[in-house]
């Protein structure tokens, strides 16, 4: 059988990757029943799940190839970039706190974008930060830093 489209095949081997990590790593702590749930029984199920996700996905990349398959090279500038703004959210937060942490975040990893624009940006900062002072500070109450170290009182 022939793969038909590599990226819903490779998406899919992916996929059951990271589902059967979560089960193997999951395994160190005790399951529980529904009723009482240990440590270990959401990411067992996730992983279950993922897993039969991915099946599912690899599964529809197979079949006859209609036509040669392109595959676009890999954009390492736009990789490169979306991580660049994960270590600096990372190395911000603790001390800048979730507010200039989520902007630094935002305004590096927009340009990558081929559709970067300025005003939309702007917009994403700001629903993105309302949102994320909702769920995360408020919501959910995280110990979060919610202002740099030097405003906080």
């Amino acid at each position: 059988m022939q793969i038909k489209n590599y990226r819903d095949f490779w998406a899919g081997i992916l996929f059951m990757a990271f589902g059967l990590a979560f089960i193997v790593f999951s395994r160190e702590y005790t399951m529980g029943t529904a009723a009482k749930m240990g440590p270990a029984y959401f990411p067992t199920l996730l992983g279950g799940l993922l897993t039969l996700l991915g099946a599912v996905i690899s599964f529809l990349g197979l079949g006859k190839a209609e036509k040669p398959v392109h595959v676009d090279p890999t954009g390492w500038r736009e990789v490169s970039t979306i991580l660049l703004a994960v270590i600096a959210f990372a190395a911000t937060l603790p001390s800048l706190g979730i507010i200039v942490a989520i902007i630094v975040l935002i305004w590096i990893a927009a340009p990558a974008s081929h559709e970067f624009k300025v005003r939309d940006t702007l917009i994403a900062t700001v629903v993105l930060l309302l949102l994320s002072y909702l769920v995360f500070v408020k919501g959910l109450e995280l110990q979060f830093p919610f202002l740099p170290k030097f405003l906080d009182r």
